[in-house]
């Protein structure tokens, strides 16, 4: 198909941008421009600048998980993979890419239990997990970016708060409480692994 006096002109303008911003020495710059006008149809003139961006062009903001934070909008929202763990002389964990029920409650009695939401998504916004121990353990794991309260207390056993805090705009509310008798919760927060990486990474899968 013939081209245009204005198609040409477009692709003067792509060679133009493309020379003041470093993408063609002069002299490239120099044999294009003169190729474009010279240009009698779209096959002659498409070549010039198939490995150039569009004139005006900028480049896309990398997603907050490229860029190691958090999309949080994509993480909330959905049916809850799990409500509840309960652990009897034994262990459970829920880790990974999960989705936490709006309300979560764990047990683990004479065993041990692992809450990890560092690559987890939430059902609601607003998150109440419920830890329950008594003469046993358990972890709850936080990435940096959420916001977090502590509202737990233990009778002959502790449970530690090392997370209280706010997190990124837009994060989900996730309030732990519960008790531990004769026991130990701890409350805390580490950097997600894709963060470590400086990368979005890949979640893990769900655990137990």
């Amino acid at each position: 198909m013939r081209a245009s006096d204005a198609e040409r002109e477009r692709v003067a303008e792509a060679l133009r941008e493309a020379v003041a911003e470093g993408r063609l020495d002069m002299e490239e710059f120099e044999e294009r421009l003169e190729a474009a006008y010279k240009a009698r149809t779209h096959g002659e003139l498409a070549p010039l600048v198939r490995d150039l961006p569009t004139p005006g062009a900028r480049p896309s903001a990398p997603s907050p998980e490229a860029s190691g934070g958090v999309d949080w909008p994509s993480r909330i929202g959905g049916e809850a993979t799990s409500r509840g763990a309960f652990a009897f002389w034994g262990g459970f964990g829920r880790k990974g890419t999960w989705t936490v029920g709006r309300k979560f409650t764990a047990f683990a009695m004479w065993g041990g239990g692992e809450i990890d939401l560092r690559e987890a998504r939430f059902e609601s916004a607003e998150t109440v997990i419920r830890c329950f121990t008594i003469m046993g353990g358990m972890g709850v794991t936080v990435p940096p970016e959420l916001t977090v309260r502590v509202r737990g207390f233990g009778l002959m056993g502790g449970f530690g708060d090392k997370a209280t805090g706010e997190g990124t705009p837009g994060s989900p509310r996730v309030t732990v409480t519960g008790f531990a008798l004769m026991g130990g919760i701890g409350v805390e927060r580490k950097q997600r692994k894709a963060a470590k990486r400086g990368l979005g990474g890949t979640p893990r899968k769900e655990l137990g």
